[in-house]
């Protein structure tokens, strides 16, 4: 017999990205359970859902649990979800149908969130940075052929641990943080985006794009980064006080930065 499904506390906002339904190393198994558990307001998916180009290139990868993924986003949408899609440079094609409202979803290039304390927060994938951190060349594309043989030994290296009833554990996580190259790339990434939202006169950003999730905040901006389900298996979530949180694939809270009436207190 199943164990009765844990539904997670209802949120006012959830935002997921680089899933890559379609690519080999898409951990949908645990985003179906994470969503199928998932009660919110709005949920945006901030690019790299489908990998198209994957999907276009390489040969595809759908299973069973990618179906999963589409039918949990289906019943979020059922029990009233609003559905706010922000295509990637992997699901660049879906971008001609920016503007558009769809019959489960819109389609933004880029969207203005506001939180339940008043912030307003650029929703963007992030890709849109990469002319800033992205330096190109034969050492950037040995780069992309190195990423993806470590995703293959995170994928079994994981294989192994959950014979073995042991939590998941980013393999290539741990080799991205020990590189000094791979955190400057993404502090490039993160300052590029920090000085977007303040050119804007925003409050913070929310984005995906480098598999690196975060929450901060830096010179009284947030910078928010939910992740992916490939490497980190995280998402970012909005309280009903406007408080903004991570979390990881069983809904555990990782990082949080709280509301406007939080800091007040605080204070």
């Amino acid at each position: 017999m199943n164990a009765p499904r844990v539904l997670q506390p209802h949120r006012r906002t959830v935002f997921i990205s680089d899933t890559h339904l379609g690519a080999r190393h898409c951990h949908a198994a645990e985003l179906a359970r994470f969503l199928g558990a998932l009660r919110c307001e709005r949920l945006y998916l901030v690019g790299d859902i489908v990998d198209l180009w994957w999907l276009s290139h390489k040969r595809a990868s759908w299973r069973p649990a990618h179906n999963d993924v589409i039918e949990a986003l289906h019943a979020l949408r059922r029990a009233g979800t609003e559905i706010i899609y922000i295509p990637g440079n992997h699901d660049a094609p879906l971008r001609r149908t920016c503007g558009l409202m769809l019959p489960a979803m819109q389609v933004r290039r880029r969207a203005i969130h506001v939180t339940a304390d008043g912030r307003r927060l650029l929703v963007v994938h992030g890709d849109d940075y990469d002319g800033v951190t992205h330096f190109g060349g034969l050492q950037e594309r040995f780069g992309d052929w190195l990423y993806y043989r470590i995703l293959t030994g995170n994928r079994l290296l994981n294989l192994l641990r959950q014979r073995f009833g042991l939590r998941y554990w980013s393999l290539s996580e741990f080799l991205k943080r020990q590189s000094g190259a791979a955190e400057r790339y993404i502090e490039r990434f993160v300052q590029a985006g920090l000085d977007d939202v303040r050119r804007r006169g925003l409050d913070g950003i929310v984005c995906g794009h480098i598999h690196r999730a975060a929450l901060v905040e830096r010179d009284g901006l947030v910078y928010a980064n939910d992740g992916d389900w490939v490497e980190s298996l995280t998402a970012l979530a909005e309280d009903h006080d406007g408080s903004l949180r991570l979390l990881d694939h069983a809904g555990n809270s990782l990082a949080c930065l709280p509301g406007a009436a939080g800091l007040a207190r605080v204070a």
